[in-house]
């Protein structure tokens, strides 16, 4: 299917549990003192914390990780999530991208930190 279509049920399934997702939002970003309010368009942002880009393709490409790493870096947000569809098996096509994440003293997430 369309990732489009994936990302309709997607978004509804979310929101039908209570989360609050945008589909299809600007990032804005400036380079040279001009701003460009619609060069990027991220497919879902949950709660406004989560980037979920959302794919339909036989094989990710490392651009595809980029991409959401490019969102999180001009939103400030910790972390994303990529998802291929296409893939055989869905945990197949399920990638966590973390951008610098850093815990807080009260987090009990630990990240590449050891036991």
């Amino acid at each position: 299917m369309l990732e489009s279509v994936y990302e309709a049920v997607l978004a509804s399934t979310l929101e039908r549990r209570g989360l609050s997702t945008e589909r299809q939002k600007a990032v804005p970003f400036e380079i040279d003192g001009f701003r460009f309010d619609e060069g990027f368009r991220l497919d879902l942002l949950v709660e406004g914390r989560v980037v979920v880009e959302l794919k339909s393709v036989e094989k990710l490409a490392p651009v595809h990780s980029k991409q959401v790493l490019t969102y999180l870096r001009l939103l400030n947000l910790p972390v994303g999530l990529l998802i291929n569809f296409g893939a055989l098996r869905l945990n197949d096509g399920l990638q966590r991208i973390v951008n610098s994440y850093r815990p807080s003293r009260e987090s009990r997430l630990r990240v590449n930190q050891p036991s």
